[in-house]
């Protein structure tokens, strides 16, 4: 059977799941679950039925591959599938490894009983989709472990291993390594004792408190999860199960699956979940390209970003030679690595000899020689070109054959940082997000001579140091830079008009941003943007900038590290503190323009903003800087805090209506002050915005 194969040991049926990598329930596999047990139930010989998983997993749920296609919902369903398990003439044992999640438990718990290997992940993560468990989860699973215990589960989506369930009706046994030997002898037992068929739909939840627990559930959850109406309605589908009978808890929990599938934000977190597993597909590398082995790694340059890359690969084990040009840098970056690990064994996330391992694999050194047996260099210098053309050329001198230059430039191109070599197709950017230790996107930006291998290599060591990896052409910015810049652009534009830096943020972020243009321009450093236009008015005369920030800057105001920027800090806090100063700064500056202010509403003021990103995106994608807009979407999220319930500023593009942002944009272009000729649909946009079509398909 496709999906599943059907065997016989003595008088048990064993029908194994077979669709890899985490055998998903899609349909064939559903229509051979259903096959098996109508096969063994007719066999006389056949006194009972195993169910197991081939290969990594028991399942992991639904079959991604079939998301949004109509054999997603072709009976036999997930809910029929566990009906026919349910009512089976002879008894189902699951047989559990390594991964039970998602639609997987909920097959699992349908059996009527479960044996599962000691390790193995147990979730119900729908949560994470914008959805909850669609097919009785909500039901069973407080029937087999609690309430409390169930609802933190399926509010959270969090994985918990299968220890924690032991002594629950979950498991009947937990068991040491391959847990098919044990349901075998279970089944025997199972059938010799008269093939009782417990189920779990029959169990009550016993909770002595539970209407004063889900209220003040209700509470929690209501106030953590601003933007995401999945949780409540995950809360509510788990009360059902304390305060209606089974069937009717399972129509209340299907009513509130539909309501969610539904929702703009559900749809965002899908097509996040989709994007994230696209971004590590690139459409001219294929499996014939063999990736480079890297064992040892070095940095140049042991700053805050620097110290933070080197964190990332002596946490997964690699060594790294950290290289610094001055003894008292070098001291300072490893003591601030130093620091980071013990704050961590503090608050118990490592033990004291893991803070030692990883440290013992940092070699702190002054000496390029140092590099030479090493097979990657990422460099982390000040951003120049003229630094990094020095950095290359020693590079170039001393790295062995077939190492891997990077560099980690924001802005600069990679291309011309290659020419410094002899070997540009051993040269790919890296650019990592401060803090590069904690934040998860990675752009890798590929030049023009960047070999295959060199480029492959790059996403495997992305995902092995637990980075989402997107791919960028080069261009000035590259993806998230060279949008950010449009958007911060327009921010300054609407302080010359009438807004304080407050009023933007507090928009942006009312609206779902992790953090305003002006805040986050005051966290990453006033300076920074500062330097980049300096180079900009040399590059781009044609282009408007607003020189309210670079007054900002002449003052020294260049954000928390100088305790000044666009707000004031207080000495050792992060709190943004509305400044005056700066306020008769702008009111000084549109005197100066003869700008008379005006007040703006919210609406434009993110419509500006985020349409901003959206046309910009347009005309990376079109240039093919970016493979898909869904790349985009994923630098958005996971590099620049755009929130995941929005999908990303392309996903949110496309639930808006492309036509309608077009109608917006022409809007804004009758603005002299807005910089009307940035908001000239790019072409791409023009296009899609008549055929009626979106970025994402």
């Amino acid at each position: 059977m496709a999906g599943a194969h059907y065997s016989v040991e003595g008088s048990v049926a064993l029908i194994t799941m077979d669709n890899p990598p985490v055998n998903g329930l899609g349909y064939a596999t559903r229509v051979a679950l259903v096959d098996g047990l109508q096969t063994a139930n007719a066999d006389p010989k056949v006194n009972a039925i195993v169910l197991r998983g081939s290969g990594k997993a028991f399942s992991g749920g639904a079959d991604i591959r079939e998301f949004g296609t109509p054999k997603a919902w072709m009976e036999p369903n997930l809910l029929s599938l566990i009906r026919y398990v349910e009512q089976s003439d002879k008894p189902v044992i699951a047989a559990i490894h390594a991964v039970v999640m998602g639609g997987g438990l909920e097959l699992a718990l349908g059996c009527h009983y479960r044996i599962c290997a000691r390790g193995t992940q147990v979730a119900l993560p729908e949560v994470k989709l914008g959805l909850l468990p669609g097919a009785g989860g909500t039901q069973r699973l407080p029937r087999a472990i609690g309430l409390q215990h169930a609802l933190n589960m399926i509010v959270s989506g969090s994985t918990v291993m299968s220890e924690r369930f032991a002594g629950t009706r979950l498991f009947d046994q937990i068991v040491d390594g391959d847990p098919l030997p044990a349901a075998l002898a279970f089944a025997e037992k199972v059938v010799s004792e008269g093939s009782r068929k417990p189920l779990v739909r029959d169990l009550s939840v016993r909770e002595p408190h539970a209407e004063a627990y889900l209220q003040f559930a209700r509470n929690v959850v209501q106030s953590s999860s601003k933007g995401y109406p999945a949780p409540m309605n995950c809360l509510e589908a788990v009360a059902a199960s304390v305060k209606l009978p089974f069937d009717e808890g399972l129509k209340r929990e299907r009513a509130l699956f539909v309501e969610l599938m539904a929702t703009e934000e559900s749809r965002a977190l899908r097509h996040l979940f989709f994007a994230e597993r696209s971004a590590s597909k690139i459409p001219d590398i294929g499996a014939e390209v063999q990736p480079r082995s890297v064992r040892k790694v070095a940095l140049i340059g042991a700053g805050t970003m620097g110290g933070g890359i080197t964190m990332n690969f002596v946490n997964v084990g690699i060594p790294v030679v950290l290289l610094e040009t001055r003894q008292d840098a070098l001291d300072r970056g490893m003591a601030t690595i130093r620091g980071n690990y013990e704050n961590s064994a503090r608050k118990g996330k490592l033990k004291a000899e893991q803070v030692q391992e990883r440290l013992g694999l940092i070699h702190p050194t002054l000496d390029y020689a140092d590099l030479k047996d090493c097979d990657m260099v990422i460099e982390a210098v000040f951003e120049d070109m003229t630094v990094k053309e020095d950095v290359f050329r020693r590079l170039d001198s001393v790295m062995k054959p077939g190492a891997i230059l990077a560099t980690n430039t924001s802005t600069l191109d990679v291309d011309r940082i290659a020419s410094f070599t002899s070997r540009p197709a051993d040269v790919i950017g890296t650019h990592f997000f401060s803090p590069a230790n904690v934040m998860r996107l990675l752009e890798v930006v590929r030049g023009k001579h960047t070999a295959k291998d060199v480029l492959a290599t790059t996403m495997q060591l992305a995902r092995t140091i637990r980075k989402t990896a997107v791919v960028s052409g080069v261009c000035d910015g590259f993806i998230g830079n060279r949008m950010i810049e449009q958007y911060s652009r327009q921010g300054l534009l609407l302080l010359e008009e009438g807004c304080t830096p407050d009023q933007v943020d507090k928009a942006l972020e009312s609206w779902g941003m992790a953090m305003g243009p002006f805040r986050m321009g005051d966290l990453a450093g006033n300076d920074v943007g500062w330097y980049i236009r300096k180079r900009r008015y040399q590059e781009r005369p044609d282009m408007k900038y607003p020189q309210i920030a670079d007054k900002l800057c002449e003052m020294g105001r260049f954000g928390q590290k100088t305790g000044k920027g666009w707000y004031q800090y207080a000495p050792g806090k992060r709190d943004a503190v509305p400044d005056p100063v700066v306020n008769e700064l702008i009111v000084k500056h549109r005197e100066e323009l003869g700008v008379r202010p005006r007040r703006i509403g919210k609406d434009e003021i993110v419509q500006r903003l985020v349409y901003a990103l959206v046309n910009e995106g347009a005309r990376i994608l079109e240039e093919g800087i970016a493979l898909r807009a869904s790349d985009i979407d994923m630098v958005y999220v996971t590099g620049y805090g755009f929130p995941p319930y929005r999908g990303g500023p392309m996903c949110f593009a496309d639930g808006v209506g492309l036509y309608n942002v077009v109608q917006a944009m022409r809007r804004f272009a009758d603005n002299p002050h807005a910089a009307p000729e940035f908001w000239t649909p790019a072409p791409l946009l023009s296009r899609l915005a008549r055929e009626g079509k979106g970025f994402n398909g």
